[in-house]
């Protein structure tokens, strides 16, 4: 059966619309293999088969760069739009109620807490809402969650440990994983702790990045000693 001659004159002058055409292209291989028969192997076939695939893998690479990228020009536009949040309020106590109301939503997290330690059981006369103050003892058991305790200046990323979950507070879905910024606040001064907590599951876990964290929690630092200052 031969193809129709305005058919066969097309694709004489363009070729490349079957070159471009995969599924046309395995479609001529697999008839030239067809007549070869199978005691013998087409060396050019096998080829355009390890390039189809190589060609496959690039793209998924490609896509999964792309991907990443976005990922992390996303991440970072949000971690900024936090910072500047965290500049807005007028006083200590609005500082602390802007973490929950505000910098939560934008870092798309369920609770934003702080926690500083005090070294007596002895509370404040009175503790601002969204702080918590605990021993220097009961903070270690916050920051090791029931496991070893890891290095004072680590950002910890894992499911949500029994010992934190009074911290987080009444949400409307339970936290399932959290992040732990330990906050070093100098001389003489118990560290302090920013707890986050989501409730997806997969939203904070050890296998993630923690550039940008690490980044939001020098800055959250800074801040807060200004407040501690006066």
């Amino acid at each position: 059966m031969s193809l129709p001659d305005e058919l066969r004159a097309r694709l004489l002058a363009q070729p490349d619309l079957i070159l471009a055409d995969r599924d046309l292209m395995r479609a001529l291989i697999g008839a030239r293999e067809a007549m070869l028969g199978e005691n013998v192997i087409d060396i050019r076939g096998l080829a355009m088969q390890a390039l189809e695939s190589r060609l496959d893998r690039l793209e998924a690479t490609h896509e999964s760069v792309i991907s990443t990228a976005y990922e992390n020009q996303s991440g970072m536009h949000t971690i900024h739009r936090a910072v500047l949040s965290l500049l807005e309020p007028d006083d200590f106590e609005g500082f602390l109620e802007n973490l929950d109301s505000n910098v939560a939503p934008i870092l798309r997290v369920e609770t934003l807490r702080l926690i500083m330690a005090s070294g007596s059981n002895d509370m404040l006369p009175r503790v601002p809402p969204g702080l918590s103050i605990v021993t220097a003892d009961a903070m270690a058991e916050l920051i090791a969650g029931g496991r070893r305790a890891p290095r004072g200046d680590d950002i910890i990323l894992r499911r949500a440990a029994a010992q934190t979950l009074p911290h987080h507070g009444d949400t409307r879905a339970p936290i399932r994983s959290e992040a732990l910024l330990p906050i070093e606040l100098g001389r003489g001064r118990f560290p302090a702790l920013l707890l986050m907590g989501s409730a997806e599951l997969g939203r904070f876990t050890p296998a993630q990045g923690t550039d940008l964290l690490r980044f939001f929690g020098q800055v959250f630092r800074l801040v807060l000693l200004g407040w501690l200052r006066e």
